[in-house]
């Protein structure tokens, strides 16, 4: 291999936003994520809807039933 054309391998420290934090080793340092194991809803068994572009509210507000109407 050749020498002085590989990035350093540094530690790191993931921060989820629910609070988990632990410690690795990268290239790119420190790094923020939105959803980690110990949140998402396939590992924890819960159902969590994450919708930061409002894309859930647009579906139910388009595709809501009207009282009275058939459909």
């Amino acid at each position: 291999m050749k020498k002085e054309i590989h990035p350093d391998y540094i530690p790191a420290t993931i921060v989820c936003a629910c609070g988990n934090t632990f410690e690795t080793r990268t290239t790119i340092g420190n790094i923020h994520l939105d959803i980690c194991n110990a949140c998402h809803p396939f590992f924890t068994g819960t159902q969590k809807i994450i919708d930061t572009e409002g894309r859930v509210e647009r579906f139910m507000k388009k595709y809501r039933k009207e009282e009275g109407k058939k459909a």
